[in-house]
């Protein structure tokens, strides 16, 4: 028989809402077993959100699609809510997100997403959840990881791991500080990509930039399955031939319609490869909704380092200004 929690060490789900699911950065040293990296869709919205209640970067977070969960929380806790606009409440009051709030004992309600699709919710100590090869991140397709590999339902207990509880709290407390990650970037900008050397593909490669693509409603987070004119496949390209791929990996399928891997993605694959969306700009089609218009734009390896320096670089700076932030209230 299992011994009962203290309260202070777990958070119970009301409502699972849509998909929420445990994840972290993601299980590294596995692909040799065709176990992919998986974890959040986007790591520096996960980062980040564990940085604002003083988490280590790699702590486990959960990832919210689309309707947020309800939660109670059953002793004084810290946390926060990053990615996209949807409404926070706690026992029925609006509270702002992207900044550290420390709660009372009470119930937290996400609701759903305004803009995007994805929002990760961090909290103090993070979700303690057994690690399954050295993650503690929900592989849905392979059942396992987070808890017993499956989405959040009514009724589960989320684990916390050790740290100091926040000091007495008979109410919310909201910082008069927040932050924004995406502060200063063109969220209309063409996604970028790095297109293919092979010859038999230049042609599809191009013309995939060319296009306007549409997001197909049978996306998850293996792919982003995109839908428009058709492109052609060469019979030169060597389709049913399988290649190692990894999150950001074109595929180009015999229909035509281009697929983008996400975290989830396989480790080999028989389709020909357009190219690879560059790791600055992937984290933005974690927020691609239903049906959306995307736009991409081909670029070169020395323009792909550069706007992934830059992003680390900006992480960074973040990461050290909420660290002061935390150490002076």
């Amino acid at each position: 028989m299992t011994a009962a929690l203290p309260d202070e060490d777990w958070i119970e789900v009301i409502a699972p809402g849509a998909l929420s699911c445990v994840q972290d950065l993601g299980r590294s040293g596995w692909r040799h077993l065709g176990v992919g990296r998986g974890g959040a869709l986007d790591p520096r919205c996960a980062r980040l959100a564990n940085a604002l209640v003083g988490n280590p970067a790699e702590a486990a977070v959960l990832e919210l699609t689309l309707h947020g969960p309800t939660l109670r929380l059953r002793a004084p806790t810290r946390l926060a809510l990053l990615g996209a606009p949807c409404e926070l409440r706690f026992d029925g009051r609006p509270l702002p997100a992207a900044r550290p709030l420390e709660l009372p004992a009470g119930t937290v309600s996400i609701g759903g997403m305004r803009a995007g699709v994805r929002a990760w919710l961090a909290v103090a100590g993070g979700f303690a959840v057994e690690a399954a090869l050295g993650s503690r991140a929900t592989d849905l397709r392979g059942g396992f990881g987070g808890l017993d590999g499956r989405a959040l339902r009514a009724g589960d207990r989320l684990p916390l791991g050790p740290v100091r509880p926040p000091r007495r709290v008979d109410a919310p407390r909201v910082p008069g500080w927040w932050i924004d990650p995406d502060a200063g970037l063109d969220p209309h900008a063409p996604i970028r990509y790095v297109a293919t050397a092979a010859p038999a593909l230049a042609a599809a490669a191009q013309r995939f930039g060319d296009s306007g693509w549409r997001v197909d409603p049978a996306s998850n987070r293996q792919g982003l399955r995109l839908g428009g004119e058709a492109l052609d496949t060469p019979a030169a390209a060597g389709a049913g031939v399988s290649e190692p791929v990894a999150p950001g990996t074109i595929q180009l399928p015999a229909d035509g319609q281009p697929i983008v891997l996400l975290a989830d993605a396989q480790t080999v694959g028989g389709y020909p490869r357009l190219g690879r969306i560059i790791a600055a700009d992937l984290p933005r089609l974690a927020q691609a909704r239903p049906n959306a218009k995307l736009y991409f734009r081909a670029c070169d390896e020395d323009e792909a380092r550069e706007a992934r320096r830059r992003m680390d670089a900006d992480t960074a700076r973040l990461r050290w200004a909420i660290a002061d932030r935390l150490a002076g209230r």
